[in-house]
């Protein structure tokens, strides 16, 4: 499901932002028996120039909606670098 997760991600953030960089990384090998196993933990790293002149928080908002559905069914906690 991961491989997956993390395609979809990709998708969903490509489609949107069309970054010059995107890193998309499962780490949900780091929470093994932390509460929302079975779901997952990732962590982006994007820069895209939709981003400019937008503040860090507005940039984690426009994120989390493109990702929204995701959040609720397969997103257990996301990390958030974007540039």
């Amino acid at each position: 499901m991961s491989e997956a997760m993390v395609g979809e991600i990709r998708a969903r953030l490509v489609a949107a932002f069309s970054p010059s960089e995107l890193e998309v990384v499962d780490e949900g090998h780091l929470h093994a028996g932390h509460a929302g196993e079975g779901k997952g933990h990732f962590h982006v790293r994007i820069v895209s120039a939709a981003f400019t002149g937008v503040l860090p928080i507005r940039r984690h908002r426009m994120i989390y909606a493109v990702l929204d559905d995701l959040m609720n069914h397969g997103i257990h906690a996301l990390s958030i670098d974007a540039k």
